[in-house]
């Protein structure tokens, strides 16, 4: 706030012209120290608001985001994500809020290490042959909704066969990858959206011209080549782009899995950034209402407040390879044991 000035009389003073006008006693002017300190202890004020609203946010989400195990878990402080490392499925699927009955079109197995604060996550095509001892062999994107059915069948109501399910494709996948998964997380694609659009859009580099339309579910994707900032509706459409609607500029599985790669990195560089820290709320806000994951609520709060501030370097992204050969694909064997190398690794850090 600015303060008003006096004018100082000429040098050797002046007389006053009227007796009953007394000269008006200059304004004693505000220390430096005391306006920094003011200034920042406004600051303070305001961070501290914000980090009230994003602890109240994050307890909304977490309520929400949590569901109850099929067995009761108590984590051991020795156990926690703060001091061990945690491996999990991170799946994706085109239904509503919480659905669990369709095909999951994105599939990743994550391992956390609470040490050097890095993640490797590998991407699993969505028509991988996985065939392991003591399961039907199905494409790698079927097994959470045959596990959710399954569950149905028993006469598990629609939370049990929720968690039925998480768990068992944690199972699968720690039998894959000869690892201990613990827990899967569930988020649908109107939350894929939300984030990003809550951060402002991501910026991604395009590959190639995508045209396609399909009425029946209202698909409209329309997107040209180069590095520009996608909203959340786009980045879901570049993302999950197959092919146009003549058949050309066709896009595989392991394409696919590259452009996921892209968006993941450019999610994290955004929430890693000063923006994307004062967005924290709003992005709490939309994957509360597109997530659940099988990790006690204690958990899910040890694992926000460990691994914030990772960023793309802190990631290793590991898209697996492999060749399709109708109705599936067959993953390359090398890359494979490559990439389960990599989270085994993760994992003993």
């Amino acid at each position: 706030m600015s303060e008003k000035t006096e004018k100082l009389p000429p040098r050797g003073g002046s007389k006053a012209t009227s007796k009953s006008k007394k000269p008006s006693k200059p304004r004693k002017k505000r220390s430096v120290w005391k306006v920094l300190f003011m200034t920042f202890f406004g600051l303070l004020l305001l961070i501290a608001a914000g980090l009230a609203y994003v602890v109240f946010k994050a307890d909304d989400a977490i309520d929400t985001i949590s569901i109850p195990r099929e067995d009761k878990v108590d984590i051991p402080k020795s156990e926690s994500v703060k001091v061990k490392p945690v491996a999990m499925v991170i799946t994706g699927l085109d239904a509503r809020s919480h659905g669990g009955g369709l095909n999951t079109d994105v599939m990743m197995v994550a391992a956390f290490n609470p040490n050097t604060k890095k993640a490797t996550l590998v991407s699993i095509p969505r028509d991988t042959l996985i065939q392991i001892d003591g399961y039907r062999q199905r494409k790698a994107n079927a097994y959470y909704a045959n596990f959710y059915q399954a569950a149905l069948n028993e006469g598990k109501d629609r939370d049990a066969a929720y968690a039925s399910a998480k768990k068992e494709l944690s199972t699968l996948m720690g039998k894959m990858f000869d690892i201990d998964v613990k827990y899967t997380a569930v988020i649908n694609f109107q939350g894929f959206e939300d984030v990003i659009d809550a951060l402002g859009g991501v910026e991604v580099d395009v590959d190639k011209r995508m045209r396609y339309t399909d009425n029946a579910d209202g698909t409209d994707i329309d997107l040209y080549p180069g590095v520009q900032v996608l909203n959340g509706d786009k980045a879901l459409d570049f993302v999950r782009y197959r092919k146009s609607n003549d058949g050309t500029n066709m896009s595989s599985d392991f394409e696919r899995n590259e452009r996921q790669s892209k968006v993941v990195g450019a999610l994290t560089d955004k929430l890693k950034s000063i923006g994307g820290a004062f967005k924290i709320g709003s992005v709490l806000e939309a994957v509360g209402n597109n997530l659940t994951v099988d990790m006690p609520e204690s958990e899910i709060k040890n694992m926000m407040a460990k691994y914030i501030g990772m960023g793309r370097d802190d990631i290793d992204l590991i898209p697996l390879e492999g060749q399709w050969r109708s109705p599936y694909v067959y993953l390359d064997e090398a890359k494979f044991e490559e990439a389960k190398a990599a989270l085994q690794a993760k994992m003993a850090e």
